[in-house]
């Protein structure tokens, strides 16, 4: 295979990458070392987030031709990138968190659902809770409300109840 076409089959990975992931972020590494590196990877694929270096030039390529311009400026020096397809909010975290107890580890951009963020956007992303902690708070707003007409039904209820317990009593009396 000429070298032409496996550049061009590395962008094409790389823009159905960008197509299918929920949530990608851009990350300079420079000044990790081979086991932080190595770390950062492992726990990437624990978490089920595909982290990959690529050559910035195919990155650009891949960028422009999935609508990602916005990303152009910052796919400058040693260049790393986290996909996740599943969790919008993974790559964000592991990689805040990282970032905390490396100081090497610059995040430069991310992008989630088709729009690009800057780096205090993939912070912000980062400090959102997980996913079934959103839906519990959301199932827990949609419960109170029925919750509450429950008491209200229950308490009218017990009204009746309490009056014909009376009505009885004075008849017996």
């Amino acid at each position: 295979m000429p070298k032409i076409e496996k550049k061009q089959v590395v962008v094409q990975e790389i823009a159905d990458k960008f197509r299918s992931a929920q949530t990608a972020v851009i990350v300079d590494y420079r000044g990790l070392n081979v086991e932080e590196v190595t770390e950062l990877r492992a726990k990437a694929r624990a978490a089920g987030i595909d982290y990959k270096v690529y050559k910035n030039s195919m990155m650009r390529f891949a960028a422009k031709e999935t609508g990602f311009e916005g990303l152009l400026d910052v796919l400058v020096g040693p260049t790393a990138v986290a996909f996740c397809d599943s969790d919008p909010v993974a790559p964000a975290k592991l990689l805040s968190e990282f970032a905390k107890t490396h100081k090497a580890l610059e995040i430069k951009a991310g992008m989630v659902d088709g729009k690009v963020l800057d780096v205090q956007g993939v912070q912000d992303l980062a400090e959102l809770p997980p996913r079934e902690v959103l839906a519990a708070k959301v199932l827990g707003g949609l419960n109170a409300p029925i919750s509450g007409f429950v008491n209200v039904l229950n308490g009218n209820l017990r009204g009746l109840v309490v009056a014909l317990n009376a009505i009885a009593e004075q008849k017996q009396a």
